[in-house]
């Protein structure tokens, strides 16, 4: 097809004006043959870059051997993925899927049916401002984005929505509504601009959890796998959720979603309650596997904290004085610099400089690369993006 005829596709992406052809490692090439460094890994999927040399043969074997079966029988690989998650996070078991949204919504249904085991007929979950947690209709109810819930309604009922970090509004909620069953949150959101719950926040809400035996379900779809310097962006205040939908990084750029449950949670699907077609096929379960291996082999989680650190550390030097910054947070390759104006215009002009990136949120730059990145293409990041935010602040007005 030509630029000019109509697409086949729904209008549902506003798309740049190009393709993508191939990569390698923290590069990929367009098919103009134009060369991007890509800081966005297909928003926080591409762990281990592009065409990693031992994931590719890896992939290659199992593609050989078999891709998919039922559910209706032992999935040998999903023992060992499901194995190798409860090792990393000290939890009990885990249920595979194929994206964030289904692990998400997983997780919803688990805390329903908790709450029904426990003769609550109409249980709520906590869920947070700025929140997202997917496109479904259950998923989309718990988003806290009026903009991406608009036309949609009537939205499900059974969220009560706080803002994040104040501890005193899940008091206030402990104390006024009875039927609260689960708080439900990301570890650090980010769709809503990479806004990191306060380790001393989460510490907190274990704590009331335990005390009202609710469950506490930590989405680590974007934050999760390393990417901030532990396996999961929870444990960097040292607890344990009671369930963990994971996904994106997980596979290395293999559709895969998984939720992860600890004790509390461990037992509430039995069989009926629960399913999925594609979840937990060979291939994804093989793309897992080999992901966290190679993780473990090339010491990707340490190279995400020290590489996240240089790479804040140079945007903060570069980006200090510029009134127009109002902050850069978030840990390890997960990072977003919030500007005090609208900044979607960076998305196309970061490309055509050859970085990829997104804005989310309306104002924050977004930067969640491989976690193979090397300090030396961090200092490439900065050196493309930090010109491109300073002239872009000259060229515009704040609200």
């Amino acid at each position: 097809m030509n630029a000019t005829s109509p697409s086949p596709l729904m209008n549902t992406y506003g798309r740049l004006p190009f393709a993508l052809s191939h990569g390698r490692g923290c590069r990929v090439w367009d098919t103009d043959g134009k060369q991007y460094l890509d800081g966005l890994g297909g928003i926080a999927v591409n762990t281990l870059g592009h065409a990693h040399p031992k994931l590719v043969p890896a992939l290659q074997d199992q593609i050989a051997k078999l891709i998919h079966c039922s559910n209706y029988y032992r999935v040998p690989l999903q023992e060992q993925l499901g194995a190798k998650l409860v090792a990393l996070s000290g939890l009990t078991n885990a249920f595979f899927c194929n994206s964030g949204l289904e692990a998400n919504e997983a997780a919803i249904k688990i805390a329903r049916k908790y709450g029904h085991d426990r003769g609550i007929e109409f249980p709520e979950v906590i869920v947070y401002e700025k929140s997202f947690h997917g496109r479904s209709i259950a998923t989309l109810s718990a988003t806290g984005n009026t903009k991406v819930q608009a036309g949609f309604g009537p939205l499900v009922e059974g969220f009560v929505r706080i803002p994040l970090n104040d501890l005193a509004a899940v008091e206030e909620v402990a104390r006024t509504r009875p039927n609260v069953v689960a708080v439900f949150l990301e570890t650090i959101q980010g769709e809503g601009g990479i806004n990191p719950a306060r380790w001393e926040y989460l510490q907190g809400l274990r704590k009331l959890c335990d005390e009202r035996e609710w469950l506490l379900m930590l989405d680590e779809v974007q934050c999760g796998i390393g990417r901030t310097g532990k396996w999961f962006a929870h444990q960097w205040a040292g607890i344990q959720p009671d369930v963990m939908p994971l996904a994106k990084g997980l596979g290395s750029g293999v559709p895969i979603g998984a939720v992860v449950c600890g004790p509390r949670a461990a037992n509430v699907f039995q069989p009926g309650n629960h399913g999925t077609t594609f979840g937990g096929n060979p291939l994804a379960m093989r793309a897992g596997l080999e992901t966290l291996t190679i993780m473990e082999e090339d010491g990707l989680l340490q190279n995400a904290a020290e590489v996240g650190a240089h790479l804040r550390a140079a945007l903060e030097r570069e980006l200090a004085g510029n009134a127009a910054v109002v902050e850069i947070r978030g840990q390890g390759l997960m990072l977003g610099i919030e500007l005090d104006r609208p900044c979607g215009e960076l998305l196309g002009r970061a490309a055509q400089a050859g970085l990829l990136l997104s804005v989310t949120a309306d104002r924050v730059v977004r930067l969640v690369p491989p976690l193979i990145l090397t300090r030396a293409e961090a200092d490439e990041i900065v050196s493309i993006l930090c010109p491109l935010i300073a002239q872009f602040v000259a060229e515009t007005t704040a609200p």
